[in-house]
């Protein structure tokens, strides 16, 4: 790999993995655009490691009491409200963990063909117009559901507040970012607005909730990586350094811009990349 591929890689997965626009519909632009090889599955695992090293640096003080917690629930000290906090976010993963696997052992494929016209393990699935078309449909989708949620729902609950109701609530909405151009941020956020979480505190809950989610997605890709060329360990480091870099820079951004502003820009960016997507693929 040359090196502006690795930080083409890099800074797309970074910077689209956590804002609310969807990395699978900028991801597939760049075989449409470059005559780049496939990366392969050790720098996709690269990209996930760098994208939660930047979670948990970036929210080191929410991962260590998240963390508190997970020890107290075996007994390891006293912090019943990080334990209760802990229990929720695992909870909130078990949609996910349930639809990908279903997805990575096929079982869904038979509903997905039916219901979008394509199949999910395929080989030549980013040459499909029919899955272009299903991640231009869901940006603008997904999207204007983003808006609505953040221009009508309320901003008075904290991460602090939430509930198993709301951590599954906004679990199942994780689930659905595993169809392309969802957006895991964007939907996550979605769910946790319209329950009521100001934008600041959506952003937040939505990062917590996708350690184990981003984590878990590096598990699965371990077995093709047991069968990956060896040569690419020093590309993969690169790579992983420079997707942390972005992605930490990127929940920066987005943290302190949500103080501010509202998430309008992010909704009229997917509604014009879901169209061009129409319009060039």
């Amino acid at each position: 790999m040359t090196f502006f591929q690795m930080l083409l890689i890099a800074v797309v997965q970074g910077i689209t993995e956590f804002l609310p626009i969807s990395s699978s519909g900028h991801l597939i632009l760049i075989p449409f655009l470059t005559d780049f090889p496939d990366q392969g599955p050790m720098i996709d695992i690269a990209v996930h490691v760098g994208s939660l090293l930047a979670i948990i640096v970036y929210f080191f003080k929410d991962v260590a009491g998240l963390a508190r917690g997970g020890f107290a629930t075996i007994g390891i000290g006293k912090a019943p409200e990080q334990r209760r906090l802990f229990w929720w976010i695992l909870l909130g993963t078990i949609p996910a963990v349930i639809f990908g696997l279903a997805i990575k052992l096929g079982f869904l494929n038979g509903v997905v063909s039916a219901t979008f016209g394509i199949r999910i393990v395929e080989d030549d699935l980013l040459a499909s117009i029919r899955f272009t078309d299903l991640i231009a449909t869901n940006l603008i989708v997904y999207g204007i559901l983003l808006g609505l949620a953040d221009r009508f729902g309320r901003q008075e609950k904290t991460f602090e507040q939430m509930t198993w109701r709301d951590g599954l609530i906004v679990g199942c909405a994780q689930a659905l970012a595993l169809i392309p151009g969802t957006s895991r941020s964007g939907v996550t956020m979605t769910a946790a607005r319209l329950l009521g979480y100001g934008r600041f505190e959506a952003a937040r809950f939505s990062f917590l909730l996708s350690i184990p989610a981003v984590a878990g997605a590096g598990v699965l890709i371990v077995p093709d990586l047991l069968e990956a060329d060896s040569a690419l360990l020093m590309d993969a480091i690169v790579t992983g350094t420079l997707t942390f870099i972005a992605a930490f820079a990127t929940m920066a951004f987005l943290m302190n811009f949500l103080k501010r502003a509202s998430m309008m820009v992010f909704v009229v960016y997917r509604v014009l990349m879901g169209t061009a997507l129409f319009y060039f693929f």
